[in-house]
């Protein structure tokens, strides 16, 4: 089968399009920004990738095409498919088609962690020896790639063994196989707007937490929690959901009906921990099941941690074999990671951009450096913040931080006016390079500059170490 892929240099359709070349299909496909890290990883597949979405693109005559939510009407390629009648069908749903069906999926949803949360569990599966599949919107360091089909791949030449399915034109699967797949709520593409995640089917279910978030697809939290739902109802009787006891709104959506095993992490009841962030007792209904010690920091991770264990279990890990992994687990790119060290200041690099997901950084990194100082540079680059729906949230959650640092370009409302409150603590700059500057300005040896941002910065991680270096010459 030839797929060609529209908006084939996101994360999401990056991953399938390395699935659909490890299946064996013929892939091309084609992006307004075809660039790297992604269009580097692509080429090393054999894929060809093609600039721009010109309607020439006909010419390639693909079996289907596979639309990626970036695409709307208006689109010049995509209106030249509709036009001529021709088959297309949007990722999440070849996914589940193809790849998904008839095995084991365990899914991870939630406003915050999911990422983090599928790579863990993808880990403990590889851990225990599973070969687990795995789809995830970034690049988990133990495996070095966003996707794979696992197990699946060494089934593909083999005839069909008793008790397995045919994928739907996929390789065949033994229906155990399991695949964990970073779960998203936003819309799936133009012409179908239910979040990706209905279209999984999963047999497990985290729901890590719920927040407010998407602004530019959902009116409110109310319209999120009513399509976490849809996944809820999804998941088979013999499934199980693995769920944030903290969360109201995932009360709530359980509230509106659940008819799976239902287990909770971070409460006094179900699965919980004992000790500090980095090292920690894991508790099932009180009792110790398990030790991680880990280099992970902030309590989000520990909250992680027990939703990856809950869920492995459901597979067959045990609690003391998952905490094993865990203490192996070297995280994603851009999750507090070391970006490098220059006259004594070390650069961060976060993909944090939601007010909440800003202040746990913040807080994960206070936790590690004590009391030395943070001056935190982010830029309000995601849908939702450049709406301005949280702007007032940004002072609370960059508490933790000595100094901030906003990169306003392109915004519509006033970040300097959010960002008052924080008195002389807070900066702001309409570009890149001012920023920098004005870190550079005030940075001295034993800082912490932590960027922050769901996009590149502008390079901000390379200009600041450049400029550091240049300090100390």
């Amino acid at each position: 089968m030839h797929l060609h892929i529209l908006g084939i240099c996101g994360t999401f359709m990056g991953g399938i399009a390395a699935l659909a070349r490890e299946a064996g299909h013929r892939v091309t496909g084609c992006d307004a920004g075809v660039y790297p890290p992604m269009s580097d990883q692509l080429r090393a597949l054999g894929i060809d990738l093609i600039e721009g979405y010109g309607p020439d693109q006909l010419d390639l005559q693909p079996d289907v095409w596979v639309v990626g939510n970036v695409v709307s009407r208006g689109n010049p390629l995509m209106e030249a498919i509709l036009d001529a009648g021709l088959p297309y069908i949007s990722g999440p749903q070849w996914l589940a088609e193809h790849v998904l069906q008839g095995r084991h999926v365990l899914a991870v949803a939630g406003t915050h962690g999911k990422t983090t949360t599928t790579s863990m569990l993808a880990w403990v599966l590889e851990h225990a020896g599973l070969q687990p599949g795995f789809l995830v919107g970034g690049v988990p360091e133990n495996f070095g790639v966003s996707a794979r089909l696992g197990a699946a791949a060494a089934a593909r030449a083999a005839p069909p063994p008793e008790g397995t399915v045919p994928s739907g034109g996929g390789p065949v699967v033994a229906r155990s196989a399991p695949f964990v797949i970073e779960a998203d709520e936003y819309d799936t593409a133009f012409f179908d707007k239910r979040s990706k995640f209905v279209h999984y089917r999963p047999r497990t279910a985290v729901l890590n937490n719920l927040e407010f978030d998407h602004a530019d697809i959902f009116e409110d939290l109310a319209a999120i929690e009513k399509q976490f739902h849809h996944l809820v109802r999804t998941v088979p009787h013999s499934g199980r959901l693995v769920v944030n006891a903290r969360e109201p709104a995932l009360q709530r959506v359980l509230q509106r009906g659940c008819w799976s095993d239902t287990v909770a992490f971070g409460g006094a009841d179900g699965w919980s921990a004992a000790g500090e962030p980095h090292a920690f007792d894991v508790l099932k209904a009180g009792q110790k099941v398990a030790r991680v010690e880990w280099e992970l920091l902030g309590e989000h991770n520990q909250l992680n941690a027990l939703a990856a264990i809950a869920a492995a279990e459901h597979v067959g890990v045990a609690p003391a074999d998952a905490a094993r992994a865990l203490a192996a687990f070297r995280n994603v790119k851009r999750r507090l990671e070391l970006r490098g060290e220059a006259n004594g200041v070390k650069v961060y690099d976060d993909f944090a951009h939601h007010p909440t997901a800003i202040r746990t950084t913040v807080d994960g990194l206070r936790r590690k450096v004590g009391a030395q100082r943070i001056l935190a540079a982010f830029e309000p680059r995601s849908n939702t913040m450049k709406l301005g729906t949280m702007k007032s949230q940004l002072p609370w959650s960059l508490e933790q931080a000595d100094l901030a640092f906003c990169h306003s370009g392109g915004l519509d409302w006033d970040a300097a006016e959010a960002l008052a409150p924080m008195g002389q603590r807070a900066t702001v700059a309409d570009s890149v390079d001012v920023v920098v500057q004005r870190i550079v300005a005030v940075a001295r040896p034993g800082d912490h500059v932590l960027c922050m941002s769901n996009g590149s910065f502008g390079g901000i991680h390379a200009k600041l170490l450049h400029a550091l270096a240049g300090q100390a010459a």
